[in-house]
């Protein structure tokens, strides 16, 4: 062997044996004073998680635990713990101020950096994997690989990418006027032209795709309740994301376009704000999931005249968010598989978790809608088995706050300790 490559070699063997390497060697124990099964409901007591590579490699009673003097142990012995929660419904990118015309000063390097702060705040409420669904430029793709690489906190993401709508719908910008020729980035008209799009979208990162199936809110000449895709279109984009392995969110409030949606194969409804009985059925038949996003009407509602939100906006909103509390009430009773998501942008992120609160409000136990943010959440997303669940081989995702959020789920509000892949975020029981 030559000189250089034995003493590279000697080199290697150093690092490796060194005690840096070893300390990344050692195991983590997180000694829970309660752990919540959210797949069985059941709260244990005085439990051990271990972890080893940011997996969680086993959880049971503490005392069976046989210790080693190099664990690393993590005291929350006075804590309720639980999986790291899941939102499937964000805007990292975005803030409330982006509202409405002051949006159109935000350009797309500003957006990322924006999301960079965002992440983190999102992080810290305890809140360890996000699906952003709908992002100019691609700036939600970089702020994800910035995240994964390490250059920035946050939770796991997997994102869309520019939302696909129609000419003049929801996910255009119709803003500007007419010698601007302005189009938002996912604008697609036609089978040929949404095939396009999807491929588009996937060719430049996305690992899903958003769709805009009707109108919305916070847009200008477009009515929530028209469809806005039709159902051929809806079922070319569902075929080519499908067969190239990625899921569909729609945006849909009005009746025709969750039913159209649902029909089409989507793996999502965003919003449902005027859920019936038909769309319900479908949903139900097809396994459809359905995302309300409803802390957002409270929180938007108090907070827009300090918004600069325009009058066009505020009157759709008037008239659509609470017409949804009624009709997503109706679905929740009806037994649609329900998911959770909070349009986080619309209100300030780190709020997320008072969503809870609402989906309580309106017919869910705390158990199923702390469900709705870990296990079910992680079906949706096509991630069960990694995140969603405190069990063996799952990502060591995993949040911690006091007394029992089976009894008062707003403590979830309040996260005090937060792991993302074994790694501690932030931990209030430390100091």
């Amino acid at each position: 062997m030559k000189p250089v490559m034995t003493h590279l070699l000697v080199s290697v063997l150093a690092l490796l044996l060194s005690p840096a390497a070893a300390q990344t060697s050692k195991r983590t124990v997180v000694k829970a004073g309660h752990l919540l099964d959210v797949k069985s409901g059941k709260t244990l007591s005085a439990q051990a998680i271990v972890i080893e590579g940011g997996k969680i490699v086993s959880v049971g009673p503490a005392g069976d635990l046989k210790p080693s003097a190099t664990d690393q142990i993590i005291d929350l012995s006075r804590a309720t713990v639980l999986p790291g929660l899941i939102d499937a419904h964000t805007h990292l990118t975005g803030d409330p101020k982006d509202v409405g015309y002051e949006g159109l000063a935000i350009s797309v390097p500003r957006a990322t950096l924006t999301g960079a702060k965002n992440a983190r705040i999102t992080l810290e409420a305890g809140f360890t994997t996000v699906r952003n669904v709908g992002a100019e430029g691609f700036s939600d793709v970089a702020l994800r690989d910035a995240i994964n690489s390490g250059d920035v906190p946050g939770p796991r993401m997997l994102v869309s990418g520019p939302p696909l709508g129609i000419t003049g719908g929801h996910c255009d910008n119709n803003l500007l006027p007419s010698e601007y020729h302005s189009v938002g980035d996912g604008v697609a008209d036609g089978i040929a032209g949404v095939q396009h799009r999807v491929r588009d979208n996937i060719k430049y990162g996305a690992d899903l795709i958003k769709v805009c199936a009707t109108g919305g809110v916070l847009s200008l000449g477009d009515n929530p309740q028209a469809s806005q895709y039709s159902l051929e279109e809806m079922k070319a984009i569902v075929a080519d994301a499908h067969r190239l392995g990625r899921k569909v969110a729609a945006h849909a409030h009005g009746a025709q376009g969750i039913l159209w949606a649902s029909a089409a194969g989507v793996d999502s409804i965003e919003h449902g704000s005027y859920i019936d009985d038909a769309g319900i059925a479908e949903m139900k038949k097809n396994g459809t999931y359905l995302v309300p996003t409803l802390y957002l009407g409270d929180w938007f509602l108090e907070n827009a005249g300090t918004l600069n939100v325009p009058p066009f906006m505020m009157a759709k909103a008037r008239e659509v968010l609470p017409t949804a509390r009624k009709n997503i009430a109706h679905a929740f009773a009806s037994g649609v598989k329900v998911g959770f998501g909070t349009d986080a942008a619309v209100y300030p992120h780190g709020l997320n978790a008072h969503e809870f609160a609402v989906m309580v409000k309106l017919g869910l136990t705390p158990l199923q809608s702390i469900q709705a943010a870990t296990v079910n959440d992680a079906d949706l997303l096509g991630w069960a088995g990694r995140v969603g669940a405190l069990e063996t081989g799952a990502w060591a995702d995993i949040i911690a706050v006091d007394g029992d959020p089976l009894e008062d789920v707003t403590t979830l509000e309040k996260v005090k300790f937060v792991m993302k892949g074994g790694a501690v975020v932030k931990n209030e029981y430390g100091k």
